[in-house]
């Protein structure tokens, strides 16, 4: 069976099928040797403001990654529950996202980083919360999410993130008693934020509901299903279920590219290049676009509030492993399988995905064709194609009307429908 990444159909594991590598993958011996390297870090602090998370063992320490062909790779306390916290931010940004479109949810909250706590009162000129990642951005995207009644908010969060990580989650319950009786600083920014007229109904409503998201119990396996969803376009890379558009999963990545990691924003994107978020119970998700989403625990944080484990882990995995998303290839890779000629038909038959930059070379061979007195008949096979983005399928057609202008025949063989999805 086939799955699919961005919106097209790929080989992988059967949709739902749980597929983890075997004790002798050369992944996992890659996360292995990087987990044991991490272990070995000390300092930071376990989070104790809420008083539940003051529990955690700081020797705890987990990895995880899953591919966009939804193979999951799992080292060290990859079983171990703890809760999401600020990680869900980023997934019910996505959530308004989806319902009311990027400006709108953006009349209410900014997109700039705060260089600030993601606990600080940080408002933008308009009284908007600066980013949804902080905490008052958050609480405001939280008001934002849409389900008929204020009293089936939380059940929707909890099922998106659920499709994002693939499986049912539930909330710890102990976790979020403690954030609700302690999280007077949270209800404070609630009312800044009603006060500045961008959040929507009651404050209490909207606080209780983010502690709810907050305290939803994930593994790291969990993290790294969520953050794959995201890397590869809004699909679940392991069960083929689309949770949000491609264009969500782009602004979700990008929110997090510049205000996922606190005030440490900058120096992540400098070191780890990886669209990223954490949360102060020691989890960081981190979604590498088109490659790898991984997952991390280890509770000790540093005093920006970001696991000092799971950081280290990131940096060499990024590093070692090219992962930063501004990692450029030496030669951009060729979109043209293989090119024939029998007598007077040029044959020219693609492959992968063709985004703009791979149609720009496609579309420069076939213009060849036109000065090439040679060549009356010029036909592009698509079989090995798995999708085409609205840039190229337009510069294609482009391309096809010119041949056709210039007397040279053309057609496209397309079998397996590229150019209709």
């Amino acid at each position: 069976m086939e799955y699919a990444v961005n919106g097209q159909p790929t080989g992988g594991p059967e949709a739902g099928e749980d597929w983890e590598a075997g004790e002798n993958s050369p992944v996992l011996q890659v996360l292995e040797k990087i987990r044991e390297e991490a272990t070995g870090l000390s300092g930071g602090l376990v989070a104790d403001y809420i008083p539940e998370l003051a529990h955690a063992d700081p020797e705890t320490f987990g990895i995880a990654a899953v591919s966009a062909h939804g193979r999951s790779y799992c080292v060290g306390d990859a079983e171990h529950a703890f809760t999401l916290q600020s990680i869900s931010k980023p997934f019910v940004y996505a959530i308004a996202v989806e319902q009311l479109g990027l400006d709108r949810v953006h009349e209410h909250v900014g997109a700039e980083p705060s260089g600030e706590p993601f606990n600080a009162i940080s408002l933008d000129e308009r009284g908007r919360p600066e980013n949804p990642m902080i905490n008052a951005g958050a609480i405001v995207t939280t008001s934002l999410v849409e389900s008929g009644s204020p009293e089936g908010r939380f059940e929707r969060i909890r099922s998106v993130l659920s499709a994002f990580a693939g499986r049912e989650l539930g909330v710890d319950e102990s976790v979020y008693r403690s954030e609700a009786e302690t999280g007077h600083r949270n209800r404070a920014l609630g009312y800044l934020s009603l006060a500045g007229g961008v959040l929507v109904g009651p404050v209490e409503a909207a606080v209780q509901d983010y502690f709810r998201q907050c305290a939803v119990s994930v593994t790291v396996r969990d993290l790294a299903a969520m953050a794959a969803t995201l890397a590869v376009g809004g699909v679940n890379p392991v069960t083929g279920e689309r949770v949000v558009s491609q264009r969500t999963a782009r602004h979700t990545l990008s929110i997090m590219s510049s205000c996922g990691m606190y005030d440490r924003a900058g120096e992540w994107g400098l070191r780890v290049g990886i669209p990223a978020k954490s949360g102060v119970s020691g989890g960081i998700l981190a979604a590498a676009p088109g490659a790898f989403g991984v997952g991390v625990f280890s509770p000790p944080l540093d005093d920006a509030g970001n696991s000092v484990r799971g950081v280290a882990a990131l940096e060499r995995l990024s590093d070692d492993y090219d992962l930063h998303m501004l990692q450029m290839p030496a030669k951009p890779p060729s979109p043209v399988h293989s090119v024939t000629r029998d007598g007077s038909t040029l044959e020219v038959r693609l492959r992968g995905e063709i985004d703009f930059l791979a149609a720009e070379q496609v579309v420069s061979r076939l213009a060849e064709a036109i000065d090439d007195a040679r060549v009356s008949s010029v036909s592009v096979a698509l079989e090995r194609v798995s999708g085409l983005s609205d840039a190229a399928r337009s510069l294609l057609a482009a391309e096809i009307t010119e041949l056709e202008d210039a007397g040279v025949d053309a057609t496209v063989s397309d079998p397996r429908g590229v150019r209709r999805r």
